[in-house]
């Protein structure tokens, strides 16, 4: 490796009630992949948000190619060669490629220029994308090409990345990891974070570890094993989700040839689903992003209504009942989307915590709310899926994205649901944090509860789903059972393969 491109020396930022980090040191060279690890809450979104200039450090110093660095905002770093990929899109779904890019350049070139040089860049790193393309009409990896191409337009000398190939298929992993290949052999540095391990031991050069604020190792991740890099995460030995022998009991919901029209221009409409699950199983529903997922979810909690037999639970129709009502009965959801679907932004966890459970915790009772009752359901959350907060009345957005994943799958776990659909679980959520996820759910089902959970990691879903599904352009597949199968045969589930008979009685 050569020369340290950019130099950290005890950087340390505090917040009311939490050190987010405290005298962090570490170095990146010029063309490495340098990642960084650290369980949720550990302090990586503070420490790149100081090195983009959306923070600035309590105390602490920041050298670029050796010279002092202390960006006061990120137009400040991206001057100096500093960008940066965000793991939620920041792009307008009515606007096209060309136009979103423009809207991120402080002085964008006329429009058929910036075509040309997104049509010549995007060609070069192995990342086609027309800039004419409505961006609404995009894949999820699609999309993500936008915001890598906005960043490669500034040239950059450090490249951050956070959990870039959470929204992606194996093939764009593939195509992406390619694209950060040449930039490293250009002489570009990336800053990489992700929970997915056997990636960082694929990708990177070095690995600095956090826990609690602190820098508590490094390794070289090509030497290091997944499970090593992840105890030292959490600084304990981690636990493998245990899955229990459970008999099925009878079909508790029922889809049978459901058809939604899409929500939007955007959308996917849902087409002739049938769909059976019974006490105590776990059906897993796999699919690239943008296929159906959201909008399946959102017919099963009540927030898109049907025709009343459309879904039954235990026989009775329940197709024209809204969300309370179906929540009432047992059927609870859990979205992909943590902040502003699952969760108010501004609201306080207990809020939160009220907003779903009021109903089955009994939080309310002739409109007046039960703030003490409300305020211990909270912190029952918060203890029982460690969720990493001062308290149960910080604002929801003040939480790391895993910690407040944890806090939204606690919230529902906790009321005991009849049925649960849950959609991404352990979305950008730590090793240890996403083995105790997994388990919540196995141990729920175990309960008897019948759970539908959507997910694009196909480890997770076949490590804790006793039948597979796959969604394709709005279109489900046939459910098999998990043991026995192949790649292959997922593979061309996911591809489009249909059976519109449902598998299992």
């Amino acid at each position: 490796m050569s020369q340290p491109l950019l130099t950290l020396d005890g950087l340390t930022k505090a917040y009311p009630g939490v050190v987010a980090n405290d005298t962090v040191s570490f170095e990146i060279a010029e063309g490495e992949v340098h990642a960084l690890l650290g369980e949720n809450g550990a302090g990586k979104s503070t420490l790149v948000k100081m090195i983009y200039g959306l923070v600035k450090p309590d105390s602490g110093q920041m050298h670029l190619r050796g010279a002092p660095f202390q960006p006061a905002e990120p137009r400040a770093a991206r001057a100096d060669g500093i960008a940066m990929v965000f793991q939620h899109f920041s792009l307008f779904d009515a606007l096209n490629v060309a136009e979103n890019v423009a809207l991120g350049m402080e002085t964008p070139p006329p429009m058929r220029d910036l075509a040309h040089q997104i049509r010549t860049v995007s060609e070069t790193y192995g990342l086609p994308l027309d800039p004419y393309r409505t961006v609404g009409d995009l894949s999820a990896g699609e999309r993500q090409r936008v915001e890598i191409i906005r960043c490669l337009l500034q040239d950059p000398k450090l490249l951050i990345m956070d959990e870039p190939t959470s929204v992606l298929t194996p093939q764009e992993v593939e195509i992406l990891f390619q694209t950060l290949e040449k930039l490293r052999s250009e002489g570009t540095s990336i800053l990489y974070i992700s929970h997915k391990l056997e990636e960082i031991r694929t990708l990177c050069d070095h690995a600095t570890i956090l826990r609690l604020g602190k820098v508590v190792g490094e390794c070289v991740p090509r030497d290091t094993t997944a499970r090593e890099m992840a105890e030292m995460m959490v600084g304990t030995a981690l636990k493998t989700p245990e899955r229990a022998g459970r008999d099925l009991g009878e079909v508790t919901l029922d889809i049978s040839g459901l058809s939604v029209p899409a929500p939007s221009d955007f959308g996917t409409a849902l087409k002739n689903l049938h769909l059976r699950v019974r006490a105590g199983e776990i059906l897993g529903i796999g699919g690239v992003a943008g296929n159906g997922q959201d909008e399946l979810l959102s017919v099963l909690s009540g927030e898109v209504t049907v025709e009343a037999d459309a879904i039954t639970l235990r026989g009775q129709p329940i197709g024209r009942l809204g969300p309370n009502a179906r929540r009432d009965l047992g059927v609870l959801a859990a979205p992909e989307e943590r902040l502003g679907h699952a969760a108010a932004p501004d609201m306080s966890l207990t809020e939160n915590a009220l907003l779903t459970g009021a109903v089955r915790r009994g939080l309310a009772k002739s409109g007046l709310i039960n703030w003490a009752a409300t305020r211990s359901f909270a912190q029952e959350i918060i203890a029982a899926f460690d969720v990493r907060t001062p308290g149960p009345g910080n604002a929801a957005r003040s939480l790391s994205g895993g910690n407040l994943q944890k806090f939204v799958v606690g919230r529902e776990i906790l009321q005991e649901p009849d049925v649960l659909v849950i959609n991404q679980p352990t979305w950008g959520v730590d090793a240890a944090a996403a083995a105790a996820i997994r388990q919540a759910l196995l141990d729920l089902a175990a309960q008897g509860a019948a759970i539908i959970c959507i997910s694009q990691d196909l480890d997770e879903l076949m490590e804790i789903s006793d039948h597979f599904a796959a969604l394709n352009e709005g279109r489900l597949s046939s459910a098999r059972p998990t043991d026995g199968l192949s790649v292959d045969e997922i593979g061309l589930m996911m591809g489009g393969a249909h059976g519109m008979e449902v598998a299992h009685v």
